[in-house]
């Protein structure tokens, strides 16, 4: 559960990302990404993801955006233990779109789709015990999201090779929120 909570704090540090692609590019700006988000699917070819896919639900993030262009995120993550918050800050590392926190571990998050305001589809790969690991999430400012976005998030695991059993809508949840994180 850790792993994924990390993985998700880092996706969503990717939403700054000035990448290649016009869509991720066009009118994002810091102040956009700053505030709550749900994170409202996952999918991912990591072994503790797939057994444990099933029992996950609806994480929050929210993301405030320091000086430099650091950015400082909480989390609040629902497990069988309970309601699982943390933060972090990750700094850039001075490669466009990359973000690094030292007590994390080396990640990589690249922004696949975003409008910057609703929604956006990020892509993280790590590497653990000598494995290359990836996981693509949905994030949404709200716990709904249209059947087209959720249609386009789906499409999007495919051409990054996830199967459907790797991929997993998450049902909702009231009972974790980063409010007071």
């Amino acid at each position: 559960m850790r792993t994924v909570g990390l993985s998700l704090a880092l996706a969503l540090l990717s939403l700054l990302l000035a990448g290649t692609e016009e869509r991720v590019t066009a009118g994002v700006d810091r102040s956009e990404v700053a505030g709550k988000w749900h994170i409202v699917a996952l999918a991912s070819d990591s072994e503790s993801f797939l057994r444990k896919k099933d029992e996950l639900k609806m994480a929050m993030a929210n993301v405030t955006v320091l000086g430099e262009g650091d950015l400082k995120v909480s989390f609040a993550i629902p497990s069988p233990g309970g309601c699982k918050k943390s933060q972090a800050i990750y700094k850039q590392t001075g490669i466009l779109g990359e973000y690094h926190s030292p007590e994390r571990g080396n990640k990589t998050v690249q922004v696949l789709d975003t409008d910057g305001k609703t929604y956006a589809v990020i892509f993280a790969s790590r590497v653990k015990d000598g494995k290359t690991l990836h996981m693509l999430r949905l994030y949404s400012r709200t716990q709904n999201v249209s059947p087209e976005i959720a249609a386009l998030f789906k499409k999007l695991a495919k051409e990054k090779s996830f199967t459907d059993e790797m991929i997993r809508m998450l049902p909702r949840q009231e009972e974790c929120s980063v409010d007071g994180a």
